[in-house]
C-alpha cells in the first residue's frame, strides 16, 4: 500500500452488527472478527447494534464510513443502506436498491432470468397455498424433488429439501410451514438441483476463486455452516479451466445484474450435465471462523485484515 492510499483509508468506522434478523448470532460472529481485523491496521471501530443502540451514535460519531456485518433483516435489505445514504455516511457492500432486490430470492432470479443466467425453475407461494397449487408445484417442479425455503432469509434458516421419493402434498405442507416460522410471507419452491454445490466471492466486480462445498449428504444447514468441522472445502474448487471461468463470469454477471458494487457472495451449483445454476446472493456476507469469503481470499494471498480493508476501501454513498 502507498503512503497516499494508507492516507486515504477510513479512520473512524461504525461497524454494523447484531440487529433483529434470525441471523443474529452469526452477525455478532462476523462484526467481531471484522472489529478486531480493522483495529488491527489502525482503525478506530464503534461498533453499532440496531436492537440496542440509537442513531444519535451515528450522528454524533463524526465516522468517516460504516462497515455493514449485518446479515438478512436491516442489513442486507436496503435499511442500513438507505439510512447512511441520509446522513451522508459511505457504507460497505451494494447499494439500497441492489440490496432490496438481492434479499428477495425470487426477485433476484427474476433479473438473472433476464439477464440470460441460468437459475432452478420454481415458484413463489404463501404458506397458506390450496391443496390444488401444491399439486401444480409437485407436477411441474419436483420430478427430482424439491426445496422449500423463506424468500427472504439467508444462512439455510428454514429450508427443507425435499426428495422425489419423500415428496408428498403433505410433506410440501409441512416445509411451508417451517420456512412460514422464519416469519417471511412469500416461499420459494424450487426443482431439486442434485450436484456439486459452490460458492464464488465478488470482491470490486471480480470473482476470487471458486469454493466447492461438501457437505454430509449435502447438508450445508445452519448448524454445519458455523458450528461443526464436518463440511470440507475445496479452495479452489476441483474444476476444468474451462468450468472455472464460465462460473467466474456467470457469477460477475450476475453481480452487475442487479447494480451491486463492493462485494457479495454467490451461490451455484453444478447440475449431472455439468452446467451451472445460480441459487441466490449475500450482499453482507458472513465474516465468521467457519465463513467463505476469507477462505477465497486467503487463496489469492490476502489475509482476513487485507480484506476487511480491501472492502472498506469500497465504501461508498448512492
Amino acid at each position: 500500500m502507498t503512503e497516499a492510499q494508507n492516507h486515504q483509508d477510513p479512520k473512524r468506522v461504525v461497524l454494523f452488527m447484531g440487529g433483529i434478523s434470525s441471523e443474529r448470532e452469526v452477525s455478532l460472529m462476523s462484526g467481531a472478527g471484522v472489529k478486531a481485523a480493522l483495529e488491527s491496521r489502525g482503525v478506530e471501530v464503534t461498533p453499532f447494534d440496531p436492537a440496542q443502540d440509537s442513531i444519535e451514535l451515528l450522528e454524533a460519531g463524526k465516522f468517516d464510513a460504516a462497515f455493514i456485518a449485518l446479515h438478512g433483516k436491516l442489513g442486507e435489505d436496503g435499511s442500513i443502506q438507505g439510512l447512511c445514504n441520509c446522513i451522508g455516511l459511505p457504507y460497505t457492500g451494494p447499494g439500497v436498491a441492489a440490496s432490496a432486490i438481492a434479499i428477495d430470492k425470487e426477485t433476484t432470479k427474476t433479473l438473472w432470468r433476464a439477464a440470460g443466467i441460468p437459475v432452478p425453475a420454481g415458484i413463489c407461494v404463501t404458506a397458506d397455498a390450496d391443496d390444488a397449487e401444491l399439486e401444480s408445484i409437485i407436477r411441474d417442479f419436483g420430478a427430482a424433488g424439491l426445496v422449500v425455503k423463506p424468500d427472504a432469509d439467508g444462512s439455510s434458516i428454514g429450508v427443507t429439501k425435499l426428495k422425489a421419493e419423500e415428496l408428498t402434498r403433505d410433506s410440501l405442507r409441512r416445509a411451508l410451514d417451517e420456512a412460514a416460522r422464519s416469519g417471511s410471507k412469500r416461499i420459494l419452491v424450487e426443482e431439486y438441483v442434485h450436484g456439486r454445490e459452490f460458492t464464488v466471492a465478488v470482491l470490486d466486480g471480480k470473482a476470487l476463486p471458486v469454493i466447492e462445498i461438501k457437505a454430509p449428504e449435502g447438508s450445508y444447514d445452519f448448524q454445519n455452516k458455523y458450528y461443526t468441522d464436518v463440511v470440507t472445502y475445496d479452495c479452489p474448487a476441483k474444476l476444468t479451466e474451462a468450468q472455472t471461468a464460465e462460473l467466474a463470469r456467470t457469477c460477475e454477471a450476475a453481480f452487475a445484474a442487479i447494480g451491486c458494487r463492493g462485494w457479495s457472495r454467490i451461490d451455484a451449483l453444478e447440475r449431472p450435465d455439468g452446467s451451472f445454476v445460480l441459487l441466490e446472493i449475500n450482499t453482507a456476507p458472513g465474516m465468521t471462523p467457519h465463513s467463505l469469503v476469507p477462505m477465497a481470499a486467503r487463496a489469492v494471498g490476502v489475509d482476513y485484515a487485507e480484506l476487511c480493508m480491501r472492502v472498506l476501501r469500497l465504501a461508498a454513498l448512492d
